[in-house]
């Protein structure tokens, strides 16, 4: 069940009533055990692989994408894919909990760093096969050992008849499965009935939301509103309310908390929030690309700088873990070949229109602050900018520009040094803590040994990539996604909480993702020991609407019967 208060004079009298209708929801969502819970989840991943086409034609009126473009890839596996799997993973866990086992009796435990960490991607013999050669590991918190996390793990569904009260989800505008994803984790993490107030760019996909969400918001646990902000100011306000959940801007965060201007400086001054409803947060950030010199082929260095490329331009920029900086060592021997090849790599990215409010502008103030930057593309709309530094008023450092920009940073040293310089310009120059890349040869990590491992162990990011995209992250539903720990409601830089964590795991700090240096066939050659050909996510790959089509269709129903298809499909990109 949807509102539109966009057709309602007074749009507080359809928030109370869908409020109220919420109230009487909790009760009944309270109520349902965790089989029922589950079947649930079940019901609606089975209507997403069914209205999966449907949801991407909408993405694609949304993004101004063609019926024929590879580009739609994007819009498969980062909707109904990832919405997909992440509710396979947690009626799964609804499951184990109501047969008594934790969801992470069957896990791999290990140690890093001191902290205990959970490999969570494979987490079926499916991700081994499908995403063969990466892997990811959840870091608990210092302090919490391998029994506590088993008997922590459920969060909320340990105890399913306790109401978390009515929860607020406002969406996101950029990826589609977000929200969604967000109203899942709120139901079942903290047992809160959620109302949904959609982006006003993401309406064209009210109408399979509904569809899709039915089984829930048949049993009164879901609400979906649409309106602009008059309508989210007034549901986060509301006395009924008692946590709100956003993903969005720093700068919509502190608005929604401080107010603006006046209020907002003497909001501040006295400690005295707008907001006094609990709220978490995702809100992106500037993401590095940290590039570890060593010595790399041609190939290499072309698919290496797809690779970065990828990071910034998967949907046209607009991701709030989009790698915005590129850190390479100024003594690296190869430095200039791999700036040339991520230049082109860069410049021949397939041409798309930049569709979120207010784009243009953000490139137009990054092409002002840089007024030497390199305009490149069909028509110069992305910018390429060198020569930074780690002074105070470089402005890329500290503003999320959410384009198509990418600037590159130039540190000095190689080995350890490059690692220890890289590692202090990311953790204290740049803005936010989501997420951080780091690209290293194979060899280069056996070379640097310990050193590397406490890079990883230092850099203060909620999801480290090695060999990856921090996206990866995103796409494993059992990974934690959200900022590091720490910030604070007057310094909330990537937010506070995390999502996703489809294991329900209680005391997270990280997620480390690991990806193969090279694609098969070149990984098996080179003795990395992966089948993963180009990533189906990147944005260079001829094949990647049909291989997201068929991974989305597969998700949604999984058989063996599908792999073949989709191996087919992924080997042609």
């Amino acid at each position: 069940m949807s509102v539109d208060t966009h057709q309602t004079a007074d749009h507080r009298d359809v928030i109370d009533a869908a409020l109220s209708d919420l109230s009487a929801g909790e009760k009944a969502w309270a109520g349902l055990s965790l089989l029922e819970r589950a079947d649930l989840l079940d019901r609606v991943r089975s209507l997403t692989g069914m209205h999966a086409a449907d949801w991407v034609a909408a993405s694609a009126s949304i993004k101004r994408l063609g019926p024929h473009s590879a580009l739609l890839g994007e819009e498969w596996m980062s909707g109904p894919y990832a919405f997909a799997t992440g509710l396979g993973a947690t009626a799964q866990t609804l499951r184990d909990l109501a047969a008594g086992r934790s969801p992470i009796a069957d896990a791999a435990f290990g140690t890093a760093a001191g902290r205990t960490t959970i490999r969570v991607l494979p987490s079926s013999r499916y991700d081994s096969l499908l995403l063969n050669g990466f892997t990811a590991d959840v870091w608990l918190r210092p302090g919490v050992d391998a029994a506590q996390a088993t008997a922590a793990a459920g969060l909320a569904q340990l105890d399913p008849t306790v109401s978390g009260g009515i929860g607020v989800v406002l969406g996101a505008g950029n990826i589609t499965s977000i929200a969604p994803l967000d109203v899942i984790y709120e139901l079942l993490a903290h047992n809160r009935v959620v109302a949904l107030k959609l982006n006003p760019l993401t309406d064209p996909l009210l109408p399979v939301l509904e569809r899709v969400l039915e089984p829930l918001t048949s049993v009164g646990a879901i609400r979906i509103l649409t309106g602009g902000a008059d309508v989210g100011e007034y549901l986060v306000g509301h006395d009924a309310v008692a946590h709100v959940h956003m993903t969005g801007s720093a700068n919509t965060h502190d608005a929604i908390v401080w107010g603006t201007g006046e209020e907002a400086e003497r909001r501040r001054a006295s400690g005295e929030p707008r907001l006094t409803t609990p709220i978490t947060s995702e809100l992106g950030g500037v993401s590095p690309a940290i590039v570890v010199p060593g010595r790399w082929s041609a190939a290499d260095l072309r698919y290496q700088a797809e690779h970065i490329a990828t990071q910034r331009l998967h949907n046209g920029g607009y991701n709030c873990v989009a790698a915005q900086v590129v850190i390479v060592s100024a003594d690296w021997d190869q430095k200039h070949e791999f700036l040339d090849a991520l230049r082109e790599a860069f410049a021949s990215a397939p041409a798309r229109v930049c569709y979120y409010p207010g784009s243009d502008d953000r490139v137009g103030a990054a092409r002002t602050a840089y007024p030497t930057s390199e305009q490149l593309g069909t028509a110069g709309e992305r910018l390429l900018i060198t020569g930074l530094s780690l002074d105070e008023d470089e402005d890329i450092l500290h503003t999320e520009y959410f384009g198509p920009v990418l600037g590159v940073l130039e540190l000095p040293g190689t080995g350890a040094d490059f690692l220890t310089s890289a590692t202090d310009a990311a953790n204290n120059h740049f803005l936010g803590t989501l997420g951080v890349n780091v690209i290293a040869h194979p060899a280069s990590i056996a070379g640097l040994g310990e050193a590397f491992e406490s890079m990883i162990a230092a850099l203060r990011y909620g999801t480290i990539a090695v060999n990856a995209w921090t996206g990866v992250g995103f796409l494993s539903a059992a990974a934690t996604w959200g900022a590091f720990p720490g910030h604070s409601l007057d310094d909330v830089q990537s937010g506070i909480g995390v999502v996703h964590n489809a294991f329900l795991l209680a005391d997270t700090e990280r997620t480390v993702v690991r990806g193969p240096f090279r694609p098969a066939p070149r990984s098996v050659l080179h003795g990395e020991w992966s089948i993963s050909p180009k990533p189906p996510w990147f944005v260079t790959n001829r094949t990647a609407a049909t291989t997201g089509r068929l991974l989305a269709d597969f998700a949604g129903a999984p058989s063996p019967l599908k792999l073949p298809a989709i191996f087919a499909s992924a080997l042609r990109g």
